[in-house]
């Protein structure tokens, strides 16, 4: 068996690139899921802790 080591300039811009687009796609997940929770919470109804008590 022969070790075939790709280490031409393709390769490592290959590499490169597949990074690139996987740490892109993470972080657009993370905006994602943060502004969907950020509008969740804003929507959401207001329960005061200590409301007024009301006869």
């Amino acid at each position: 068996m022969t070790d075939d080591k790709d280490t031409s300039l393709a390769g490592r811009a290959a590499l490169a690139a597949g990074a690139a687009i996987g740490s892109a796609a993470i972080a657009a997940a993370l905006l994602f899921v943060k502004r969907r929770k950020s509008r969740a919470e804003k929507n959401a109804p207001t329960r005061p802790e200590r409301a007024h008590e009301t006869d």
